[in-house]
């Protein structure tokens, strides 16, 4: 027999060994004995009050409530140091106790023993403690290169046992991904990017929900981007638009001469994913072809787009778009981003 055993066995001796001298109950009988009868588990919420009931009649001398090792009333006296555990004045037929923010380790039986015409007897209960699910650790948020491999971890705890699933959230809804604890995801892309809400539950009270925010980073690309016609003394403006990760830097370019805002009478504007090359006076030489550049950390994209004049014959709707500029423009440009730091 374990220490842990033998005190417990030593504990409940001393529970019977008291409950004897209580009602006086000659040597040899049990204090347990008798009828005795077991009721339905009382199940109460972690933090909530729990009334354990015990039916008496006036031919009832004495009676307790025990637990497992501890008396906690006799009578209307009170033995046990809980200040949790209360004697209810109830009807003269019930002696019922109640405990109030129950925790874990008020979890187990309970006896209420009565001494009648010196014979005992006792009802036994049985008290299960339900806790709410709750994430108690979960991945911090990520961002990773699109490619990567990416794991989320999301630990609960619980009474009964929760349960455990993923949505992922983005632009384009909402859906459930997986179930469980973790998600594995192998060769991530932009699209998945997004919200990853980490859900449990156990129908104890309302599902406890975190957010684990993954980022993808990801090169420039160029969704939209327009030729523009405009008569000599209009104003005119060509843009692009390029999706990237994080934001792309935009320059501009005639040819292989690079444009610079506030000269030769032009004004560039950047908000977030578009680029605007504005001319305030268009004249004739204005017109012509012209590169918009997107740039980031992990690639260059560039659209080729043209300001033309009434009359001409250009394809309005869509620019000429390419993974990869030309090899003079690319060393152009990729020089005077290093010498731009010095």
């Amino acid at each position: 027999m374990g220490i842990t055993g033998y005190f417990e066995l030593q504990g409940k001796c001393l529970v019977v060994v008291a409950l004897r001298l209580l009602f006086l109950v000659p040597a040899g009988v049990p204090a347990r004995s008798g009828e005795s009868y077991l009721k339905d588990n009382i199940t109460v919420r972690q933090g909530d009050s729990a009334v354990l009931k015990c039916n008496v009649d006036n031919k009832v001398s004495r009676v307790a409530w025990l637990n497992r090792t501890t008396i906690l009333f006799t009578g209307n006296e009170k033995w046990s140091l809980d200040p949790r555990v209360v004697l209810l004045n109830t009807a003269v037929t019930e002696y019922s106790i109640k405990i109030i923010n129950v925790n874990l380790y008020d979890e187990g039986p309970y006896v209420c023993s009565i001494l009648t015409n010196k014979k005992p007897e006792s009802t036994k209960v049985h008290l299960i403690v339900q806790v709410p699910a709750r994430i108690v650790n979960i991945s911090a948020d990520v961002s990773v290169n699109e490619g990567s491999n990416v794991s989320l971890m999301c630990l609960a705890i619980g009474r009964p046992e929760p349960s455990i699933f993923w949505k992922f959230r983005s632009s384009k809804g909402n859906r459930i991904i997986t179930e469980g604890e973790y998600v594995e995801m192998t060769g991530i892309t932009k699209d998945m990017s997004g919200s990853y809400d980490c859900i449990t539950s156990n129908d104890i009270s309302p599902p406890d929900v975190r957010t684990v925010q993954v980022t993808v980073n990801y090169p420039p690309v160029i969704s939209r981007a327009r030729s523009t016609g405009t008569a000599v003394g209009q104003k005119g403006v060509l843009w692009c638009e390029a999706s990237a990760v994080p934001l792309a830097d935009f320059q501009w370019y005639k040819g292989e001469r690079r444009l610079f805002n506030g000269l030769n009478g032009v004004k560039i504007e950047n908000k977030g994913k578009q680029s605007m090359l504005t001319f305030f006076n268009v004249s004739e030489e204005d017109y012509g072809n012209y590169t918009c550049v997107a740039m980031n950390t992990l690639g260059i994209t560039n659209a080729s787009i043209i300001l033309y004049g009434p009359g001409a014959i250009h394809d309005v709707n869509n620019a000429a778009l390419s993974p990869t500029s030309s090899f003079l423009l690319l060393t152009l440009v990729l020089t005077l981003s290093v010498l731009s730091k010095f």
